[in-house]
């Protein structure tokens, strides 16, 4: 095996849209309601390997925004990506996954996300930058600390 084989590589094969769900259950009387709308955002990401080399992440975003505690809209997206991932080390290979694969795939769910609500004529709803390596930081210190639990 060549030398150039070992060398640590990663690439994207392929980003996609996974899932799309959009529902306005209380149209069209919802639409007469006067209000200032309360949005609710909630992010979701999942990895999983493939076969050997390959990872699929995806991040899910489910917006959901109410006026009058009824529901205005509910979008739920999930945008997934391919990433070929090879000779990485085991303990940079997680952080891989967590936060550099989330952060090229996110860009296209936030766009996903926009042009559906504002194909419904609801001003569309930008998602915020998301710092995912503040969450995998946050999701490591979790995990320690309810091992921590389960230890006493």
């Amino acid at each position: 095996m060549s030398e150039q084989n070992l060398q640590p590589s990663f690439s994207i094969q392929r980003i996609y849209l996974k899932d799309l769900s959009l529902e306005l259950p209380n149209a069209p009387q919802i639409l007469l309601e006067q209000g200032q709308p309360q949005v609710d955002v909630q992010l979701n990401l999942h990895a999983e390997p493939v076969v050997e080399g390959i990872y699929e992440v995806a991040v899910t975003a489910t917006v959901t925004a109410k006026v009058n505690d009824k529901v205005l809209f509910l979008v739920e997206a999930k945008q997934a990506g391919l990433f070929e991932i090879r000779n990485v080390p085991e303990d940079q290979l997680q952080p891989i996954i967590a936060i550099a694969c989330p952060q090229i795939v996110y860009p296209y769910l936030r766009a996903t996300v926009a042009d559906t609500l504002n194909r419904t004529g609801f001003p569309p709803v930008h998602l915020t930058e998301v710092n995912f390596q503040a969450m995998y930081e946050s999701q490591l210190q979790q995990a320690a600390a309810a091992q921590q639990v389960q230890a006493s």
